[in-house]
């Protein structure tokens, strides 16, 4: 055996028995959970949704504690459920403390573009939206089953949170106005407040004439979206604003564009409301 050989063999089996010592699998791989699915009946929207919840570290359903409730829009497994409740999972850590250990709800999209749009008068958007215009009745699905539905099942606790980005944002926006006590708290992203020609923002807010219905907080952010969606987040922020009770934050994030800026911008919200 030559010298060369028998220095690649001596290799070789070093490399088997290191192998060998520690890399072997000791059991069989089990699934990793990150929450559960549930399904329910819609009356509201002649339809079954589908919700993905992440349930914080601590939770059990036989416990007396009761926690805060995060809404998810845009909320599919494929969507944005995932990494916004790694984020809760981060700003709830005990040395972060920006939000509390939350029950996140993510309610998964059947058709977006009808569900998060009230209608439009804008033929452009008619065309581009054809099945648009049933926010009414998620709004309703929402505030009459969804809430209640949770409420029902969960530890759940007065404290909820509403985060919309896009045309996600538009809803949130008019959740806002139409019937602001649904939530304590608001985490809206890149609104689509073009929508129909902007007439959201030309609408008195509910709260305004019902001091009762005022949410604690309303945060704000976009990226470097065009004047189109910038303008009207710095108007939405600054109508709010005059409502006295509401704490109104605002975030510009020059380096996103429309496509990315959710996850900084919910970290940054989640941030200011920590903030004392």
């Amino acid at each position: 055996m030559s010298v060369r050989f028998r220095a690649a063999f001596a290799l070789l089996a070093s490399a088997l028995c290191f192998g060998s010592a520690n890399g072997q699998r000791t059991k069989e791989p089990v699934p990793f959970v990150l929450g559960v699915s549930e399904r329910i009946q819609s009356y509201a929207l002649n339809e079954e949704r589908v919700l993905n919840v992440y349930l914080p570290l601590g939770y059990a359903a036989d416990t007396a504690g009761a926690y805060p409730v995060i809404y998810l829009l845009d909320g599919s497994a494929d969507e944005d459920f995932i990494h916004v409740s790694g984020a809760v999972q981060f700003a709830s850590y005990p040395w972060i403390t920006w939000v509390q250990p939350s029950i996140v709800v993510g309610i998964a999209n059947v058709d977006r573009k009808r569900d998060l749009t009230f209608p439009t008068s804008v033929a452009k958007d008619k065309e581009q939206f054809p099945t648009t215009g049933g926010s009414a009745a998620f709004m309703r699905f929402i505030g009459d089953e969804l809430i209640p539905f949770i409420d029902g099942n969960y530890r759940t606790g007065p404290d909820r949170m509403l985060i919309g980005q896009s045309l996600g944002g538009l809803f949130a926006t008019e959740v806002l106005f139409e019937r602001p006590e649904l939530f304590t708290r608001y985490l809206i992203v890149s609104p689509s407040l073009w929508w129909d020609d902007g007439s959201l923002l030309k609408l008195a807010p509910a709260f305004a004439a019902d001091r009762a219905s005022v949410p604690q907080s309303v945060f704000i952010a976009v990226g470097k979206e065009g004047k189109g969606m910038v303008g009207p987040a710095k108007q939405l922020a600054a109508l709010v604003r005059k409502q006295p009770g509401i704490r109104v934050g605002y975030k510009y994030l020059p380096e996103f564009d429309h496509a990315n800026p959710l996850h900084r911008a919910v970290m940054e919200g989640f941030r200011w409301m920590g903030e004392k």
